[in-house]
C-alpha cells in the first residue's frame, strides 16, 4: 500500500501513553458489538486444550458482551520508532475507511456516524469491560469505538503467517465492518436474539455475523483499489490469505490438532475469504447478506 502522505483520521484516541489522551467523540451509543480477538482466539483455544474449559466458555468472553469486569488501566509500555509508524499507518486506513463509509451511507441518503480507534498496550478499560492485548483487536458497540494494541501486527506476522500492510489493514476494516453492522441494528438484534439460542445455534449465527463484517472489508478494499497508487499488486492478496490463516479451522488444528465444528464462530478458512472476496468483487452491501445465504 501506498499510504504516506495520505490524510490520517482524528477520530484516534491515543491510550499508550499517560497523560497523552486525545478523546474524539464517535456519535451515538448502542449495545456491545464483536471483534476479530485472532490472538485471543489462539490463546483461548491453547488455554481451553490444556485445561479441559470448555472454549466456547472463554471465547464467549472476546465477543464484546460486557462480561468483563472494568479495572484501572495497568502501565503503559514505552513507544517505539515502529509503533509510532504503524500508529499513522492505521490513522491513515480509517480514514479511508470513513471515506468509503461516508460516501455509501451519502448515497443511500444517511450520514455515517465515524467510529474512534483506541490504540493501547497491554490493557484497556471499555464500555464492554476490560480488556487485555491477549484479547487482539475487537469492536465494542456500547461506545462505538476499535480497540487494538498495535503489538498485535507483530503476532500477526509471525505467530500467524500473515504478514503486510493490507493483512493489517483488512484486520481493521473488519473492525470497521462491526460499526457498520452496529449503525444498522444488526449486532443488537444479534445479542438479542442469541440470548434465547443454544450455544451451537448462537455460535452459528455468529458465524454470519463474522463473515458479514469480512464481506464489509472486501466493500471497503473494493474502493481503496479504485484509488490510484494506493493499493498495490499483491495486497489482496496478503488480506485473503489473512482472513484463510485465521479461519475457527485453521486456528483449531494449530492449537489442539482437531477441529471442533460446533465451536466455530467466525467462519472456515475458506468462508472468510470467500466473503471477503465477495465484497471486494462486487462493492455491494447487498451482496454481503450472509443471513439469507443458504452457503457460506
Amino acid at each position: 500500500m501506498r499510504w504516506k502522505g495520505r490524510r490520517g483520521s482524528s477520530n484516534i484516541d491515543d491510550r499508550r501513553s499517560r497523560g497523552a489522551r486525545m478523546r474524539i467523540p464517535s456519535g451515538g451509543r448502542a449495545r456491545a458489538g464483536g471483534g476479530l480477538g485472532l490472538a485471543g482466539i489462539v490463546v483461548v483455544l491453547g488455554i481451553a486444550w490444556l485445561t479441559g474449559v470448555n472454549p466456547l466458555t472463554l471465547l464467549s468472553q472476546l465477543d464484546g458482551g460486557g462480561s468483563y469486569q472494568t479495572v484501572p488501566s495497568r502501565s503503559q509500555a514505552p513507544q517505539t520508532a515502529a509503533d509510532d509508524e504503524t500508529s499513522r499507518f492505521v490513522s491513515v486506513v480509517l480514514a479511508d475507511t470513513e471515506n468509503t463509509w461516508g460516501e455509501i451511507f451519502r448515497q443511500g441518503g444517511g450520514s455515517y456516524p465515524e467510529p474512534t480507534l483506541v490504540l493501547f498496550s497491554g490493557s484497556v478499560s471499555s464500555a464492554c469491560g476490560h480488556a487485555s492485548a491477549a484479547t487482539g483487536p475487537f469492536y465494542c458497540g456500547a461506545d462505538s469505538k476499535l480497540y487494538i494494541d498495535l503489538s498485535f501486527y507483530q503476532q500477526l506476522a509471525s505467530q500467524l503467517n500473515a504478514p503486510g500492510d493490507f493483512a493489517q489493514a483488512y484486520v481493521l476494516a473488519h473492525e470497521v465492518g462491526h460499526h457498520i453492522q452496529n449503525v444498522l441494528g444488526i449486532l443488537p438484534e444479534f445479542h438479542k436474539a442469541r440470548r434465547s439460542m443454544s450455544k451451537a445455534e448462537g455460535n452459528a449465527l455468529s458465524v454470519r455475523v463474522e463473515l458479514q463484517a469480512d464481506c464489509f472489508a472486501g466493500i471497503w478494499a473494493h474502493y481503496a483499489a479504485r484509488q490510484r497508487g494506493f493499493v498495490e499488486d499483491g495486497d489482496i492478496e496478503e488480506a485473503l490469505n489473512a482472513a484463510s490463516k485465521i479461519g475457527d479451522d485453521t486456528l483449531q488444528r494449530q492449537t489442539q490438532g482437531y477441529v471442533v465444528p460446533e465451536s466455530f464462530n467466525h467462519g472456515t478458512s475458506a468462508q472468510r475469504a470467500r466473503w471477503f472476496r465477495e465484497g471486494f468483487r462486487s462493492g455491494s452491501m447487498d451482496a454481503c447478506d450472509t443471513f439469507n445465504a443458504r452457503d457460506l
